[in-house]
């Protein structure tokens, strides 16, 4: 019997995207493997049922059927606790897993004896890049944050020469460069706005400059392990604040996209601050989900306050669903040529280093040590 692929529809709120696309089910399928996917799982991403069938898949028509059907079970957002219930023993689960906000679904899958790789943990390292879909969706995200920006700002992006007068470009800050900022830097500077950047890693100053933007500099280097962002001392963080708050005073449109991973988004934009602003300047938030990097920020909501809109978007990849899940597609791709050797087989044990660092739960144990710390012992 071949090794099974299961891909169920998403029910997360508002998600469209689909874990697996058929192009990517045409090559598992080449490689010996079944897969199966619950009819209209990629239908809001645009990938229909019969694309998935000429690909090579099985339509099956419920996620229960899916998820209890062993093998291999690739998803996006989390399982809610009802769907980590329907899973058998043994399962293998490959998602992203938000640790922190699913704890009562991790310990059902720590009990069920399921073995859950997060994707989120996987370590910042070369071998793992092809896999590494939380850069892969920031990509999305900061392409999408920038569209938001120019979409509500009251006035035109680009320098325009006119018979009615010289429009000047609107002028754009981009706080945070990493995946999800240079994006947003790339495409705000497409769309003709003047872009500023700034990042605690002054490593980060010469991709800024690359894209064409001018990096604000400040005598502090704060890259920590894994290539993220180490928190800034009291005096640290009050030195960045004057300048990036003289900086936002200026901007006709600020984009934040600071996080610290497992921990609450840094405040960057005081609502003093953000208060500085010009009538009609936007703040656009990528750190919504985790606490926000605007202290007016609300998560998915609109705030508007002394002239200022500040936007909490979340769950940004899922507005462009159809590349987005290509992308997140391709990073599941080459995570399963990890777990599935040649001829189909199940690779076990699960020695290798990635897999080492992703793997969440294995044989009714919750094997990351913060995600273990904070469900304490199974009951």
């Amino acid at each position: 019997m071949p090794l099974r692929i299961g891909v169920p529809r998403e029910t997360a709120a508002g998600e469209r995207r689909v874990a697996l696309v058929p192009e990517t089910v045409a090559k598992l399928v080449k490689d010996g493997l079944e897969v199966v996917v619950e009819s209209g799982a990629g239908a809001a991403a645009y990938y229909p049922d019969d694309a998935y069938t000429a690909a090579g898949a099985k339509l099956a028509p419920s996620s229960a059927s899916v998820l209890g059907g062993g093998g291999i079970v690739v998803k996006v957002s989390p399982p809610t606790a009802a769907e980590a219930a329907l899973l058998v023993p043994g399962t293998i689960l490959v998602s992203f897993m938000n640790t922190t906000r699913s704890l009562d679904a991790i310990a059902r899958l720590r009990d069920g004896k399921v073995t859950v790789f997060a994707l989120e943990l996987l370590p910042r390292i070369t071998r793992a890049q092809s896999m590494d879909a939380l850069s892969s969706q920031a990509t999305v995200a900061g392409y999408r944050s920038a569209l938001i920006a120019a979409e509500n700002i009251p006035r035109i992006v680009p320098m325009l020469t006119t018979a009615a007068g010289t429009i000047r470009p609107a002028k754009v800050l981009i706080l945070g460069a990493g995946v999800a900022g240079l994006m947003a830097i790339a495409t705000s500077k497409r769309l003709g706005a003047v872009v500023e950047a700034y990042d605690v890693r002054r490593a980060a100053g010469e991709q800024v400059r690359s894209l064409g933007a001018k990096f604000l500099e400040l005598a502090i280097n704060a890259e920590g392990a894994g290539g993220y962002a180490r928190e800034l001392t009291t005096e640290e963080k009050a030195q960045e604040q004057k300048m990036v708050s003289e900086a936002v005073a200026l901007a006709d449109a600020v984009i934040t996209t600071a996080n610290v991973p497992g921990r609450k988004a840094p405040l960057l934009v005081s609502r003093e601050t953000a208060l500085r602003m010009k009538p009609g300047a936007v703040i656009v938030d990528l750190a919504a989900e985790s606490g926000g990097n605007c202290e007016l920020t609300r998560p998915g909501e609109r705030v508007i306050e002394g002239g200022v809109t500040v936007l909490g978007p979340l769950n940004l990849p899922s507005e462009a669903p159809f590349h987005a899940s290509q992308m997140y597609s391709k990073n599941v791709q080459s995570f399963l040529g990890l777990l599935v050797g040649p001829g189909g087989a199940l690779t076990t044990p699960f020695t290798d280093e990635i897999l080492v660092a992703s793997l969440l739960t294995h044989d009714g144990a919750v094997t990351h040590a913060p995600t273990a710390a904070l469900l304490g012992a199974p009951k």
